[in-house]
């Protein structure tokens, strides 16, 4: 037996559908977008004939209290006067975990592709660096404050002076 939808063909009914539809999916939207934390962080340094700055911005997205992922980009700009001048552009995977109140644990992979530039003689040279972080710290009201260590730090091409490195990270 043929069953006929004749009620679908009627554009009220059509646009009643429609409209549910968007009204759903605005919802689902807006319970993603509460989820998500911006953040990451930003540095200067200057010095005699040295400057330097990074701009490393971030989002995670809160899948409950206990565990968070995310991503992140970074750029960071490096110039010793008359000697070299270096940029750095990276992306990240973030992942966080929240096992009791104001402990945090993080891991972190980190690929960034190094540019440096010698002025005498010139030279030019460009390589990838790749990040295995691994660290805990203190977390309250958005701010964690703690160490990091590079499980994949190489001393001979790391754009790091060593692996364990302190942090904060703030998330809004």
């Amino acid at each position: 037996m043929l069953v006929k939808y004749s009620f679908l063909k009627n554009p009220l009914v059509f646009a009643l559908f429609f409209v549910i539809s968007l009204k759903m999916q605005a919802q689902e939207s807006a319970n993603f977008w509460s989820n998500v934390k911006w953040g990451g962080y930003a540095g200067l340094d200057f010095g005699t004939g040295y400057s330097s700055f990074t701009l490393a911005p971030s989002g995670i997205y809160e899948f409950n209290k206990y565990v968070s992922a995310g991503t992140g980009i970074s750029y960071s700009h490096i110039n010793l006067k008359q000697i070299y001048t270096t940029n750095m552009y990276g992306v990240s995977l973030i992942g966080l975990f929240n096992p009791i109140e104001n402990i945090q644990f993080s891991t972190e992979l980190e690929q960034t592709l190094v540019e440096t530039t010698l002025k005498n003689p010139v030279y030019n040279d460009s390589f990838w660096v790749t990040g295995l972080f691994l660290g805990v710290g203190y977390h309250s009201n958005g701010v964690t404050m703690g160490v990091r260590y590079n499980l994949l730090f190489n001393e001979e091409k790391s754009i790091y002076r060593t692996a364990l490195m302190p942090f904060v990270r703030v998330y809004f």
